[in-house]
């Protein structure tokens, strides 16, 4: 539910949306949903703020547990140049995928106490489209203060051990981030292949240097009516790390059947997605998924153990089948999963809401 006005400033025009509305996104036992709470979406668009086609964007969004603010300033430039935006950005959320408690099976995941703090400032170029190729190159000064549930700084989790990589109530860093990706789609297939390579420039001596490499391939195949998509995606990072950096694996958007970061958090991960979607009517579709997830042997490698303090297996696998709704209102999605404990978990989500 959202609401959209334009205001008139001068020669230029605001667009102002408000969106209200419920985050659907659970994992349950029981056969009966639960609401997650209402999150509040505000944006602020200025298509012309000095009178040079200057963009501003603002956006701000409010959750129970969860909240992130974004200031977003592009110049114009000819298409044949880079495409420059001055980014502001901060985030609080729950740490759940690494510091979270598998329960229930591991069909679940609870707060492990820790919520990251994260302050972002920096600059992003976007470069002009190369056939299928797009890339994206930025570098950002990035402090993370990992806060405990009160909203108070710590340096250590719950078992007493450090959750930055220096020790201290936060992490410093610059981060110089190249994403590329290639896609290429035709009436009955398309194949996306993306790389995102991140590196930690150490300007002074006490910030993390790392290199973390992710990558994430795609296969669609139309079958008849029905649609199989294949996905595959890798990860590892190598140098200073803190936990918060390590590779979640489990959940709604990993694998299915587990909590978030339910199975393991590791220097290294692999996970594959597999589903298989028909049509059942106009504005439904069936879908059956099969999808499966390790981080390698890596969790004994980050720093602090929590996956194996936790008790995550290190690896899983899932399947279920589900059902895509469509409507003038947004998608819906309903996932019912089973994992390798024998534990089902239903996933309820809502994407691309319109007003």
């Amino acid at each position: 539910m959202g609401a959209q006005k334009s205001i008139h400033a001068g020669k230029a025009k605001i667009d102002v949306n408000v969106d209200l509305s419920h985050k659907l996104c659970s994992s349950l036992m029981l056969p009966s949903l639960r609401f997650s709470p209402t999150s509040l979406s505000l944006c602020i668009k200025h298509p012309n703020l000095f009178g040079g086609s200057e963009k501003l964007d603002v956006s701000w969004d409010k959750g129970l547990y969860d909240s992130n603010a974004l200031i977003a300033y592009r110049r114009p430039r000819p298409e044949w140049l880079c495409q420059q935006s001055f980014v502001i950005q901060h985030s609080v959320s729950p740490e759940i995928g690494v510091h979270g408690t598998p329960t229930d099976n591991f069909s679940q995941s609870g707060s492990g106490g820790v919520n990251l703090s994260q302050f972002s400032v920096g600059l992003d170029l976007t470069e002009p489209a190369n056939s299928n190729w797009s890339s994206t190159t930025s570098i950002r000064f990035k402090h993370v203060r990992p806060l405990n549930d009160e909203g108070r700084s710590i340096s250590r989790d719950l078992d007493g051990l450090p959750v930055t990589c220096s020790g201290n109530p936060h992490d410093s860093m610059v981060v110089l981030k190249q994403e590329s990706q290639y896609a290429k789609a035709n009436e009955d297939s398309f194949f996306r292949i993306r790389f995102q390579i991140e590196q930690g420039i150490p300007l002074l001596s006490k910030w993390i240097i790392f290199n973390k490499l992710k990558f994430v391939a795609s296969k669609g195949v139309k079958l008849g009516p029905a649609f199989l998509l294949t996905s595959l995606t890798g990860g590892s990072i190598v140098g200073d790390m803190a936990p918060y950096q390590a590779f979640a694996i489990g959940g709604l958007s990993s694998v299915r059947g587990y909590g978030e970061g339910a199975i393991g958090a590791g220097r290294s991960c692999l996970v594959a997605n597999n589903e298989l979607t028909f049509p059942l009517n106009k504005r439904m579709d069936g879908a059956i998924f099969l999808d499966g997830g390790t981080d390698l042997g890596s969790g004994r490698h980050v720093p602090g153990n929590p996956s194996l303090r936790q008790g995550k297996p290190g690896s899983g696998i899932g399947l279920g089948y589900g059902l895509r709704f469509k409507s003038q209102f947004g998608h819906f999605q309903i996932d019912y999963a089973i994992n390798a404990f024998h534990q089902k978990t239903v996933y309820f989500g809502i994407s691309n809401l319109t007003s």
